[in-house]
């Protein structure tokens, strides 16, 4: 797409990985702290009607403002002519991490200053989703094939992500839905065909 015009990728996931990777590598307390942090996340997914504790939902708070500021860098970037391409993209339509939506929005209850936060987050989201996208291009594909491409991912969390994920309408954006069972050059060639479409580009 770069012979064609300006375009840069972005990844808008949270980086919780690869924060956590980086925390690992402190001295000292690296280790245990990033142990800590992974058991809380995963205690916020798997039990969501639980309502997390104070430091949970200021880490969680904080992935999703490391998420927006990332946000910003691409609007800055559309609006000097670049063509964003994205992996992820923020909704506000289903909560949860698995769906790229607020996390404290899947939990209930809590003190004053979690609730204080989980509104935030939602506004947050809400802001992001507002700024629709040009296309977006959603692999579908059944959760046996998801978990033997990717083993280190629960099952359980691929069953639950592949049910949600056909629901979500991003704002009604223009969305081409591809089967990720496809050879990879197809799915290619479909994928660049419909974004230099969407952008009224010649095709190649």
């Amino acid at each position: 797409m770069r012979k064609q015009g300006p375009t840069e990728p972005l990844y808008l996931g949270q980086s919780s990985g690869r924060i956590g990777e980086w925390i690992h590598t402190l001295p000292i307390i690296g280790a245990s702290f990033g142990r800590y942090l992974m058991r809380k996340s995963e205690r916020v997914h798997d039990q969501p009607s639980a309502p997390p504790g104070n430091v949970t939902a200021l880490v969680i708070y904080l992935l999703s403002r490391w998420r927006a500021h990332k946000f910003r860098r691409m609007l800055v970037m559309c609006r000097r002519g670049v063509v964003v391409v994205t992996d992820r993209y923020p909704q506000a339509e289903k909560p949860g991490f698995l769906f790229d939506g607020p996390q404290l929005a899947k939990t209930v209850n809590g003190n004053w200053w979690v609730r204080k936060l989980r509104t935030r987050e939602r506004r947050l989201y809400e802001w992001m989703a507002a700024n629709v996208p040009l296309l977006v291009i959603r692999l579908n594909v059944d959760a046996e094939t998801a978990h033997a491409r990717k083993p280190d991912h629960k099952l359980a969390s691929l069953r639950e992500k592949i049910a949600g994920w056909p629901h979500l309408t991003f704002n009604g954006a223009r969305i081409l839905d591809l089967d990720a069972k496809e050879d990879a050059t197809t799915i290619l060639d479909v994928s660049l065909r419909s974004a230099r479409a969407a952008l009224q580009w010649p095709q190649a």
